[in-house]
């Protein structure tokens, strides 16, 4: 029962991650539609381009912000606040009149994402049982590949909706009510963290959520387990690290390995496949059929590897596969799109873009649940805020920012076929 439970609760957590993969892929295919670029009044490269720019800011902002007070908020108040901005953001999007109120709406949306996808797998590790932590803390990650998959297959489907309004509002309207959900469960069945609350000195508050988190376990083993724990973070208490300047000190190879491990390329890897796909002749619908297809082996990878894999195989050694994996794919990748993507030859195309899918599988299978864990793990109870938002805060800067600006400067002349995520 209470697994079931940490289960829903981990499920109802995972809409803040769904939100970044979602309205991460949705503006793409957005600002792909023609009946958008007709509304918008024709903007310009730099205009189309700033859609991508300022949610990157965004949610570099968001992430930075739970740095700073995602520790005195709380873990509920703080993805309360994130999902009143979302709401916000998202409203603003839908109902935009020019490109000016559109960009605004990205703003507030990506700072909202960029809050909650930071914060989301602290909040899951620190409710979840240490042999159940890996499914429970990897739900995380399955929200951020299922958003990206139904923002594909959204995408595609509006593709066959007539010419107009609809095709690029509808789409963007989806988003909004997912917000109000997440804080209907945060204020209502949704826990809050026994570590923070410790933290914050409410002690016999955090007995209580303890032991409804853990209703399965027999009282004695839960008065047990919360003395430990208890006992634990006092001792951390003691020996607290505030400034940055401490923390890079002491704890820098636990930083740089939390900070490696929340980069990643998936997002260009998707959204640079479009080009193969364009080479081969492939259509613009087509091409978002093929996307939508990408996002769904995501997800499944995702979620058959965080049930299976990461409790009963071990987060280490997940990321050391899918990094020698990766390495392995891209050598295989390269390979064939440089002998085969300028060529007549169909058979070398289709291995090439055998490497997207392969890529896709060892990504999301083996890295995409799992880094986001590891990183909020390894670090004190103290740290994991203040560093795993600068851990995403790098992670939006580096991996977004370089690989979508990149895909429309790529297929800035043809918007239509430009996109496929």
């Amino acid at each position: 029962m209470g697994l079931l439970y940490t289960f829903g609760v981990a499920l109802f957590a995972a809409i803040g991650t769904f939100l970044f993969g979602f309205d991460t892929g949705i503006a793409t295919t957005t600002i792909a539609h023609q009946s958008w670029i007709n509304y918008m009044g024709h903007p310009s490269n730099g205009l189309t381009g700033a859609v991508v720019a300022v949610y990157i800011a965004g949610e570099a902002l968001g992430a930075l912000t739970q740095t700073a007070i995602g520790d005195k908020l709380g873990r509920i108040r703080f993805m309360q606040m994130m999902c009143i901005i979302a709401t916000i953001g998202t409203v603003i999007q839908t109902a935009s009149v020019n490109i000016g109120m559109f960009l605004a709406g990205r703003v507030l949306a990506g700072y909202a994402v960029g809050g909650l996808v930071a914060t989301v797998p602290i909040y899951l590790s620190e409710i979840s049982a240490p042999n159940h932590r890996g499914l429970i803390g990897g739900i995380s990650g399955c929200g951020i590949s299922f958003g990206t998959m139904m923002s594909n297959w959204v995408g595609f489907a509006c593709g066959y909706a007539p010419d107009g309004a609809t095709q690029w509002r509808l789409p963007l309207g989806l988003q909004v009510p997912w917000g109000v959900i997440l804080f209907v469960g945060l204020a209502t069945f949704m826990p809050n963290s026994p570590r923070q609350l410790i933290r914050i000195g409410k002690v016999e508050q955090a007995r209580t959520e303890y032991s409804r988190i853990h209703r399965d376990l027999p009282a004695l083993e839960v008065q047990r387990e919360f003395a430990f724990m208890l006992a634990q973070i006092e001792y951390e208490m003691q020996r607290e690290i505030t400034s940055l300047g401490e923390i890079w000190k002491l704890y820098r190879h636990r930083v740089l390995v939390d900070w490696r491990a929340d980069d990643d390329e998936s997002d260009g890897r998707e959204c640079h496949s479009a080009i193969l796909y364009k080479s081969l002749g492939i259509n613009s619908h087509t091409i978002l059929a093929l996307a939508a297809v990408y996002g769904t082996i995501a997800f499944a990878s995702n979620a058959i590897t965080t049930k299976y894999l990461t409790d009963q195989w071990g987060r280490r050694n997940m990321i050391i596969t899918g990094l020698a994996g990766i390495i392995i794919v891209e050598i295989y990748a390269a390979v064939m799109q440089r002998e085969f993507q300028n060529t007549n030859n169909k058979v070398g195309k289709g291995f090439a873009i055998l490497g997207i899918y392969l890529f896709v599988v060892t990504y999301y299978g083996m890295l995409n649940s799992t880094t986001w864990l590891y990183g909020s793990e390894v670090l004190p109870i103290a740290l994991r805020s203040k560093v795993m938002g600068l851990a995403a805060a790098s992670h939006f800067i580096v991996n977004v920012a370089g690989d979508r600006g990149g895909v429309w400067r790529q297929g800035g002349g043809d918007r239509g076929e430009g996109d496929a995520g």
